[in-house]
């Protein structure tokens, strides 16, 4: 448990890439007394636990990386500044003290912080399930929500059931990897990037459209799968090592609400500073939502908007600081 007057001057819920890059600028750029809180035991958010093996495309610098890779390196990026960095601590409660110093009550101990920035993705989220007892069953026994070592497919038979980005993503990851990749969505078209659409469409890649999954079958884990059309109620079963469902993930801000904090659906609502409606307490990145803007969830817009949370907060911590403190190229970091 921290001591009662072992106070920061920023605290940040979520060490996933939007945190951490604004751990990194906490300290590194504006000299703050830095914490971060993470429910999870690592960092990195959804790029080390949903999609580790994936390519991003769309970071500055970076023609393509991995997501693991992507967060390693901010994590580097963040450390390198000794912020306070706990792991495997969920915030359950915020409360504002005497004075404007706000308590964060986790499941392990109390924190105290002159400012609050919450970088917590979606939320708190799980993957959404089909809801199908033959299929749950074999949960890691050949059924998957998400892929940490895309290696562990070489050679398999790999049923994909989804159609949006993730899903038509995994399906072109693994093409070169798996021995087969079989595609099942329930619709004829794709909610997934235009350009990934026309390289799945040009790949060697399995499409079942418009097929849903009905049943799996195995002993001791998974060994094949029935699909059915659902246009004309065909079915088809399919010998397969592995199925992974790529359906979405279910978001629970329930907690965030609590707080008293003003929500817009499921984001926080803020303005043009990233203020949320409690004094000195901010949020960035997807769980961000800012009024008459357009919502973008992208790290590129995360990354900004940790930039201008973190500038603020400096400014209300000392009304004297300036909000701009300059370019990296002008300091000796």
């Amino acid at each position: 448990m921290s001591k009662p007057f072992d106070l920061y001057d920023i605290t940040i819920i979520g060490a996933g890439p939007v945190g951490l890059f604004a751990a990194f600028y906490a300290a590194g750029m504006r000299g703050m007394r830095t914490k971060i809180l993470e429910a999870l035991g690592v960092t990195g958010g959804q790029l080390t636990v949903l999609y580790p093996e994936k390519y991003i495309y769309d970071v500055p610098g970076f023609p393509k990386i991995l997501a693991k890779d992507l967060a390693k390196q901010l994590e580097v990026q963040a450390m390198a500044y000794k912020p306070t960095l706990i792991l495997d601590e969920k915030v359950v409660d915020l409360k504002r003290l005497d004075g404007g110093i706000w308590e964060l009550q986790t499941v392990k101990g109390v924190h105290f912080s002159k400012t609050v920035l919450i970088t917590a993705g979606h939320g708190a989220f799980t993957p959404r399930k089909l809801g199908n007892p033959s299929v749950e069953r074999f949960e890691n026994m050949g059924v998957y929500y998400s892929v940490t070592d895309k290696w562990m497919f070489k050679d398999k038979k790999v049923m994909i059931v989804g159609g949006g980005d993730s899903a038509v993503d995994w399906a072109l990851n693994l093409k070169d990897i798996a021995a087969e990749v079989i595609l099942v969505h329930r619709r004829g078209e794709f909610r997934a990037h235009e350009g990934s659409v026309i390289e799945l469409f040009h790949s060697p890649v399995k499409i079942m459209i418009p097929y849903e999954v009905k049943e799996a079958y195995g002993k001791d884990r998974l060994e094949a799968v029935k699909i059915f059309n659902n246009k004309t109620s065909e079915e088809v079963v399919l010998e397969v090592d592995a199925l992974i469902l790529q359906l979405g993930h279910l978001v629970d801000v329930s907690l965030f609400k609590g707080w008293g904090l003003e929500m817009e659906g499921n984001a926080i609502k803020v303005n043009g500073r990233m203020e949320t409606n409690l004094p000195g307490v901010y949020a960035a990145g997807d769980i961000a939502h800012q009024t008459d803007s357009v919502k973008l969830a992208l790290l590129a817009t995360g990354f900004g908007q940790a930039a201008i949370a973190v500038n603020v907060a400096k400014n209300y911590i000392d009304p004297k600081a300036s909000l701009f403190p300059g370019h990296s190229s002008e300091k000796r970091m």
